[in-house]
Formats: C-alpha cells, sequence, structure tokens
C-alpha cells in the first residue's frame, strides 16, 4: 500500500515553470510538493548553452540553470519528490487527490507545469546528434551558427518565424519542407519569399530529411530526399532545427481538464477579469503553467513568468478558501 503524502499546494513538473512556482509558493508559506515527473528539469536539460536568461552572461548551462532553480526552490522549503503521477482519482473538486508510481498524494490546490516536447522526425540520426548540432529552438541555439550554414525543417508559422530569425545571424539557410506550399500566414510567407530571391533563405520543397550525418564534433551534413522524383541530395550543414510542431504533456488531463485542439490546457488568461485568475484551468483549484498551456512563446522565461503568476494565482485561491 502507497504512503499519502498530503500538502496544500503540489507542482507538477520540474522545469522553469515548476520550480518558479515552487519558489513563489514556498516563500508565502504554503509547503508546496513539487513532483519532478520523468523528464528532470525539462527541455533546459538538453540545452548546453542558455544566452538569453537575464542576468546570466555570456552564457549558462541548461543543467546549471535547473540546478540553481532547483536548489533555490529547496532553500525555501520545496519538498521535492522524485516521482511521476500516473492516475488522478478525483480531479472534480478540492481536495484533489492523485497516484504516483511511489505516492498517493492530497492537495487542496494544483500547479501543472508538465511542459511540451517537440515533435521528432523519427530518425536514428536525430537521436545521435541531439544537441550536437540539432536543435528545436533557433531563439535558445541560434547565435551558437552565427555566421554558418544551418537548415531548418517545417512549413508552419514557427518554422518560418525562425528561418527569418536564422537567416539574420547565419550565412545560409536551407529550409525544407514536404509539401509544395507553407501553412504559414501570408506576411511570413512573403518575407520568406523576399529571402529567397536574396539568396539568403534556400527552399527544398517538396522534400523530407532521409538521414542526420555528422562526426564526434556534431552535425556534418543532411542528406534529403525528393518527394517528386526521389532524388537525393546531401547538403553541408553545421546545425539543423526541426521545428515540426511540438506535444504538451497534457495526456493525464484528457477528459479531465478542458483543452485546446492541440492538446494544451486551456486557462483563464483569454477571459480575465475581476473574478478569474489568469492561470485558472475550468476547474477552480487547479492552475496551469509554461509550455503547458503556451504553444505561442515557449521560451525558458515565459514559463518562468507564468510559474509565477500560477503560484500567485493559487496563493489568492487557497487564501479565500481557508
Amino acid at each position: 500500500m502507497k504512503n499519502t503524502k498530503k500538502t496544500k499546494l503540489l507542482i507538477l513538473g520540474s522545469g522553469p515553470a515548476g520550480f518558479t512556482s515552487a519558489i513563489y509558493a514556498a516563500r508565502a508559506n504554503l509547503n508546496p510538493i513539487l513532483i519532478t515527473g520523468k523528464n528532470i528539469g525539462g527541455q533546459l536539460i538538453q540545452t548546453l548553452n542558455i544566452e538569453n536568461w537575464p542576468g546570466n552572461f555570456p552564457y549558462i548551462t541548461g543543467s546549471k540553470l535547473m540546478k540553481q532553480l532547483n536548489d533555490h526552490a529547496v532553500y525555501f522549503n520545496t519538498k521535492v519528490i522524485n516521482d511521476t503521477i500516473i492516475k488522478i482519482i478525483n480531479f472534480k473538486k478540492s481536495p484533489f487527490i492523485l497516484e504516483g508510481n511511489l505516492f498517493n498524494f492530497i492537495c487542496k490546490s494544483i500547479i501543472i507545469a508538465t511542459g511540451s516536447y517537440p515533435k521528432l522526425l523519427g530518425l536514428s540520426s536525430e537521436k545521435k546528434f541531439l544537441g550536437k548540432g540539432i536543435s528545436y529552438c533557433a531563439v535558445c541555439d541560434g547565435f551558437l551558427y552565427r555566421n554558418k550554414i544551418v537548415s531548418v525543417i517545417g512549413g508552419g508559422n514557427t518554422a518560418l518565424e525562425e528561418a527569418l530569425y536564422l537567416s539574420n545571424i547565419s550565412s545560409q539557410v536551407h529550409l525544407i519542407h514536404r509539401k509544395n506550399y507553407f501553412t504559414a500566414e501570408k506576411i511570413l510567407i512573403q518575407k520568406i519569399e523576399k529571402k529567397i530571391k536574396d539568396k539568403k533563405i534556400i527552399l527544398h520543397a517538396p522534400y523530407v530529411v532521409k538521414k542526420i550525418l555528422g562526426n564526434h564534433t556534431g552535425v556534418t551534413n543532411i542528406k534529403i530526399i525528393s518527394l517528386n522524383n526521389q532524388s537525393t541530395e546531401i547538403i553541408p550543414v553545421y546545425g539543423i532545427f526541426i521545428l515540426i510542431g511540438s506535444i504538451p504533456n497534457t495526456s493525464l488531463f484528457q477528459k479531465k481538464l478542458k483543452l485546446n485542439k492541440k492538446g494544451y490546457i486551456l486557462t483563464n488568461h483569454y477571459k480575465l477579469n475581476h473574478k478569474n485568475f489568469f492561470t485558472q484551468t475550468n476547474i477552480p483549484g487547479i492552475f496551469a503553467a509554461g509550455d503547458v498551456m503556451d504553444h505561442i512563446y515557449r521560451q525558458a522565461i515565459t514559463s518562468a513568468a507564468t510559474g509565477c503568476m500560477a503560484a500567485l494565482d493559487a496563493q489568492k485561491f487557497l487564501n479565500k478558501n481557508e
């Protein structure tokens, strides 16, 4: 039989959103418990150099940043438990009951900060060079490839936005898309077309990635195949940005919370008034922060910001209902 742990506030997720919410909640004497989940530290653990975290210049490694956030939360008496929630027993109203691999949890309020993960190409070579030339965020890692040749894979808003971003940093961008048309906004397409005309961006469409090539130093080439005639091409590149979408970690909350069509948790941010908490879900007392509810900005700093907001919302909720 599993032991049961009780707390005013349970935080699910150990990325920037989760740890920031823990810091604010702990300073408010809520004595939160933070459940790390399987992916301890979130996606930042895979990022070698973070150059846009305010105050940590010229850069900080993802693992070091997450350790600092963890230590900061623990310093203010957050209880961090290495467990994974596997079942929701009661999500209808407070107190909420959840089952983990190791413990059961009863809490008056919850902050969900389980994040998201990028869609993968599914190639074995993709895993091999993760963090060694392969990235899923140009804003995060683009500066590492200043004046170098890179490739961007995708055809939606994110892919085109980041291809444009990279075109101002890298010497050349190879944009690889599996369709003959883009699904992005027209204004982005127009900007891309101008960059193509100026030869800052080289378009390969309709093409898909066959293999990612490299050595012990990292990525050196990308092999692509035409969907028209099956011809292949090998392009020398130093960095590959895979931007074909992301998937929120919300499978546990299906049919429990309101999600949008892409599976992200809906919060009150779109109908904020004096009666609503910005980060609250459709269930009073359950809040969401970070990439699990934000598919637009997807930055560590914005995740941390919503983590702060969720903690303040949870504090107000608990004060009001105790």
